[in-house]
């Protein structure tokens, strides 16, 4: 059996999935990245190789905000954007798939694809009101686990209209509410709608929504999320399996595309990648006026990797 993994490292999360040749998931890791990302790939490879038991890894791909980190580490055959893996990965479950939503943690996306090729998209990286951060933020505030928030949500009758442009503002606005005694279920589900409105409004600005529409990302777990977009879009929103880590299926799928032209042999440094000591650490570059924070990993004080530049001044390492 060949078994391809494919990795995705966030700011909030860090997900790892072993798919097989035929495309199946074999197993999965998701973890919070603590801001620990080096920490987490290596507590991800190893729950991996426990449950693969030997099983040998044919390919490796890496995406993610820290994508060229992970792959510096573990030896990646293919490194690519998160837009890219999403789509590969969409279009496995969802051929004809011409919409995709995708929200995180701490960005959210939208992707729009036609005959299968990914022809404009947006993201949302700095405004946290339409991202799963918001309702984890409005969760604890409300006292409730972020798992039950979906089901409450889905017990409203009679939401009401919470201001959605701005964390502050919306976190202002509940509070107003709740003074006023609204409903709990009625609130929950105005947060649900508010932070649809923010993404409609601000990451799907100008595009065409056209359905197959797949929503993807930690997010749609939530069902007051997906009521509140099947609502507001009048499309029904297909929620394919493994959802939660599209992005490292998506990356796996490439790694395994990456071998196979490459005579199937893969860079990948093998699971003792576990137990090495990395140092991550950065520097301003002084070459230019421009000034860039150039990122580094280290292993045994040898410097294995430099990016971040906009030139490629610093990319190669003796």
């Amino acid at each position: 059996m060949k078994v391809y993994l494919g990795i995705d490292v966030g700011s909030v999360t860090t997900k790892v999935v072993a798919l097989s040749s035929d495309g199946q998931v074999l197993s999965s890791v998701y973890l919070r990245t603590e801001g620990k990302p080096v920490q987490m790939v290596q507590q991800s490879l190893s729950e991996i190789r426990q449950r693969l038991q030997g099983v040998p890894i044919a390919g490796v791909g890496t995406t993610g905000s820290a994508r060229y980190l992970a792959g510096v580490m573990v030896g990646a055959d293919v490194v690519k954007n998160e837009i890219t893996a999403q789509a590969i990965a969409s279009l496995h479950y969802v051929p004809d798939v011409k919409t995709i939503i995708e929200i995180g943690g701490q960005d959210s996306k939208i992707i729009i694809l036609r005959d299968g090729i990914a022809v404009d998209f947006g993201m949302n990286t700095v405004c946290a009101a339409g991202t799963g951060s918001f309702l984890d933020h409005q969760a604890d505030r409300l006292n409730m686990r972020i798992e039950d928030f979906g089901e409450i949500a889905l017990e409203s009758n009679n939401p009401v209209r919470i201001a959605g442009r701005c964390t502050v503002f919306a976190e202002s606005d509940m509070v107003h509410k709740q003074q006023l005694g609204y409903p709990l279920e009625d609130i929950v589900y105005g947060l649900c709608q508010a932070l649809v409105r923010n993404y409609l409004n601000n990451v799907g600005l100008g595009k065409e929504l056209l359905s197959p529409i797949v929503f993807q990302g930690g997010v749609a777990f939530n069902k007051g999320i997906v009521r509140a977009f099947e609502e507001g879009l009048g499309i029904k929103t297909i929620i394919p399996p493994h959802h939660e880590v599209m992005g490292a299926i998506g990356t796996a799928f490439l790694a395994e595309e990456e071998t196979s032209q490459n005579g199937n042999v893969t860079k990948f440094r093998g699971f003792e990648v576990t137990e090495a000591k990395y140092a991550t650490s950065s520097f301003e570059c002084k070459g230019c006026p421009n000034q860039c924070e150039i990122a580094q990993i280290s292993l045994d004080g040898k410097v294995l990797a430099r990016w971040g530049g906009r030139c490629d001044r610093w990319e190669r390492v003796d």
